[in-house]
């Protein structure tokens, strides 16, 4: 909801209101993809999968995940007291590569289920998925210069919003860009256990599952 309409909606609404008209739209607009994909025919795969593929996507969803338990932890977007304060900080772990981890992270995860399961409802709801979080985090920047003002500002000067372009342009080391252990190591867990339970999901053996 990082658009025009949500400045009027918070003043008629109030941020509570507001609050619980964004919990609805989400859990409704979430239910109703969900409907709509096991709904969808399967249809047959746009290209053959294979070891390679699966070993990309695998990587992939390893460099989600870290991203992911990283914009947990000091994230001036995040909306919670003291922003402001953890904008003038350095940019550091996952923020040195990226202002929008949490952001990309979906991404990254719709392009590794494409990858591996290229049949066209996977592909419309993956693209979906990772065009409302792209552009999210492009509006999620005009939102919160309005919100946070030159704070904001000043932490979108140090940061980047496409992974690596600050140290590809020598903006940001990359020594900066190494993510914290609560980061490597949340990742990990989390995609060792996101994968180990796909298959309970009724997805395919997925991570070094597949090979062990």
């Amino acid at each position: 909801m990082s658009h025009p309409l949500r400045a009027p909606l918070v003043v008629r609404l109030g941020t509570a209101g507001f609050q619980l008209l964004y919990v609805a739209v989400s859990f409704t607009t979430l239910g109703s993809a969900v409907i709509a994909f096991r709904a969808a025919p399967s249809g047959q795969p746009l290209w053959s999968v294979g070891n390679g593929l699966w070993t990309i996507s695998t990587v992939i969803m390893l460099a989600a995940s870290i991203l992911l338990l990283g914009s947990f932890v000091r994230n001036p977007a995040l909306p919670a007291p003291g922003s402001e304060k953890l904008a003038t900080q350095p940019a550091r772990g996952v923020f040195a590569i990226t202002r929008h981890p949490m952001m990309w992270s979906f991404a990254l995860w719709s392009l590794a289920h494409v990858l591996v399961s290229p049949r066209p409802a996977v592909i419309v709801l993956c693209a979906s998925i990772a065009f409302l979080a792209l552009v999210g985090a492009a509006g999620q920047d005009v939102k919160k210069a309005n919100l946070m003002g030159d704070a904001w500002r000043d932490w979108s000067s140090r940061t980047t919003y496409w992974p690596f372009a600050g140290q590809l342009s020598g903006r940001i080391s990359w020594s900066a860009a190494m993510p914290g252990v609560h980061a490597l190591g949340g990742g990990l867990v989390v995609w060792l256990v996101a994968t180990w339970v796909h298959p309970l999901a009724g997805g395919p053996l997925a991570g070094i599952w597949r090979w062990l």
